[in-house]
């Protein structure tokens, strides 16, 4: 079985117990695909948890959830070093971000410094207590949390550490016919009659996959492509009076990087051997829109990063 192979099913497997939420199900194996971390935002109840708990169900490795509240200290998520009194020595005893996939939810419920002990580690992909850095393990993958409503005690995260997530997804509701698909997904395994995936991807299979995905064709004219969007997000007046009053800042180098980076594995995914400007397209909202900062004027009149992003897709021209 190729890994291509191997990641189809594993889409399969996984659209099969997370209904009703696609995009979340593609995102989730770009993010894994091009080595980044994936912040989603929605109402609870959306299987968030779920989703990121059924991919560490289908590879080989280990998964924590973190929930995040108010009285969390960053050692709870680093870990710590403990006084062995037998031993009379201290021993360091791991934190749960020594996990290959990690389940960080409701980040913003956390105060500045543990969510900076978790950005760190994903940034650095090591930790440093007590003088002693460590490395967290080869495939190591973070998906954070936020609930969009009740806002009040939470710690919003500020841009720099925003711009550590290779994407920010937003999901929403269901419709119909898939909230009655998740009752009787759900009543089923209540009753104990799930049956599992039979899918398990090696993580040797992950490194490959992902190998395999920085040797896809990407032309000049689509690195172009990509290098325009994220400029006319830092000097939208070359593009129009009404973007230059929406942007206060752009994307970071960062951005360039993500959007390079996620549509080659948007491509691979897709089972070509090639990036289209529709590649960087499909993922330009996810990628872009935790990394613009709009200015007082578009908040005010309700524009939304969506809404900016929708207009720089249509002023920066496919070269």
């Amino acid at each position: 079985m190729t890994q291509q192979e191997g990641f189809r099913q594993l889409r399969t497997a996984l659209q099969a117990r997370i209904i009703g939420q696609p995009h979340l199900v593609d995102r989730l194996l770009v993010s894994l695909l091009s080595d980044g971390h994936l912040l989603v935002e929605g109402a609870p109840g959306l299987a968030k948890t779920k989703a990121i708990n059924a991919l560490a169900d289908c590879l080989e490795g280990d998964f924590k959830r973190i929930q995040f509240t108010p009285d969390l200290l960053p050692g709870d998520i680093t870990g710590t070093e403990i006084y062995r009194p037998e031993q009379q020595e201290f021993a360091f005893q791991a934190g749960p971000i020594f996990h290959n996939l990690i389940l960080a939810d409701e980040i913003n419920r956390a105060p500045a410094k543990v969510q900076s002990a978790l950005l760190e580690a994903m940034a650095e992909r090591q930790t440093t207590v007590g003088g002693i850095t460590r490395a967290l393990p080869p495939l190591f993958m973070v998906m954070a949390t936020q609930n969009p409503i009740e806002q009040e005690g939470t710690y919003p995260l500020p841009e720099a550490q925003l711009d550590r997530f290779i994407m920010h997804v937003q999901i929403g509701y269901p419709d119909a016919a898939a909230e009655l698909e998740i009752l009787r997904l759900v009543r089923g395994e209540a009753r104990q009659q799930r049956t599992e995936s039979g899918i398990k991807l090696s993580q040797e299979d992950v490194f490959a996959a992902r190998q395999q995905t920085l040797e896809l064709h990407m032309s000049e004219a689509v690195e172009q492509y990509i290098v325009q969007l994220v400029m006319a997000t830092r000097q939208p007046e070359d593009y129009s009076s009404e973007l230059a009053g929406w942007i206060e800042y752009g994307a970071s180098p960062r951005g360039t990087l993500a959007l390079e980076r996620c549509a080659r594995s948007h491509a691979w995914l897709a089972g070509r051997d090639y990036v289209s400007p529709d590649d960087v397209q499909a993922i330009a909202h996810d990628v872009l829109r935790h990394r613009l900062l709009l200015s007082f004027e578009a908040e005010a009149n309700g524009i939304t990063p969506d809404q900016v992003i929708d207009t720089l897709l249509t002023q920066v021209a496919v070269i």
